[in-house]
């Protein structure tokens, strides 16, 4: 893996993993249980409605009556599931909420291609599936490319490449949030994915979204993008 005096390095494709902000694993709508309710009611009331008003000379047809009632025993029945489901989907929300809490001031490694430079170092963490000539770009904030570089990659996942912000003119950057994105080819000139991963302290958890969001490095991640968790 080549260095410069700026960089160590084991490239990299970043993936941009903008931090996913999901809302609504809801359940069962409160619209659809109304409707479902509302179903009920009427059909016991047509039900106790015809059996008051059946003729004794021509009574209701046995076979059409006991359709009606798998019928009114299938409704009750569907009820039921749409309650169970929902206290379901609240324990499971409740189980993401307690998960993602535990994780509040551990170092966590996640899918993604931002991480923050501090006291001049920022490291990325690339998973890379064959040799490759590899072209790595890193932007600061406000998407100015601060520096550039090219590098010959051997396979392999987990690999770090570190910078310690001096940008491609010999600039030295300030701490704060750097992206990184980078090209791959093998030696036939076919491109190569790269993933990326970053890490660092998950800072607090927003409870309020569905699934929860971890803070990283400025950055907010779901659970399941955590590929690891370290003291």
């Amino acid at each position: 893996m080549a260095t410069t005096d700026a960089i160590t390095a084991s490239p990299v494709v970043s993936g941009t993993t903008a931090a996913s902000s999901s809302s609504s694993n809801s359940s069962l709508s409160s619209s659809t249980g109304s409707t479902l309710a509302g179903n009920f009611q009427t059909f016991l009331q047509l039900l106790t409605t015809q059996l008051q008003n059946q003729n004794p000379l021509d009574p209701l047809d046995t076979n059409q009556f006991t359709q009606q009632l798998v019928q009114f025993a299938g409704v009750e029945q569907q009820l039921k599931t749409n309650d169970q489901l929902t206290q379901l989907v609240s324990l499971q929300q409740t189980t993401q909420a307690t998960q993602a809490l535990g994780f509040v001031g551990k170092t966590a490694v996640v899918d993604g291609n931002t991480t923050a430079l501090s006291s001049s170092k920022a490291t990325w963490e690339l998973n890379i599936p064959s040799s490759s000539a590899v072209t790595v770009t890193i932007a600061n904030s406000k998407g100015q490319t601060v520096f550039t570089g090219n590098y010959s990659a051997s396979a392999g996942n987990n690999q770090p490449f570190t910078w310690n912000g001096q940008g491609s003119d010999g600039t030295q950057w300030p701490d704060g949030l750097y992206t990184m994105t980078a090209t791959a080819a093998d030696s036939s000139g076919n491109p190569v994915a790269i993933s990326t991963q970053v890490g660092g302290t998950v800072s607090s958890v927003d409870l309020t979204q569905t699934p929860p969001l971890l803070m990283i490095n400025g950055q907010t991640y779901t659970v399941s993008q955590v590929k690891s968790i370290g003291v």
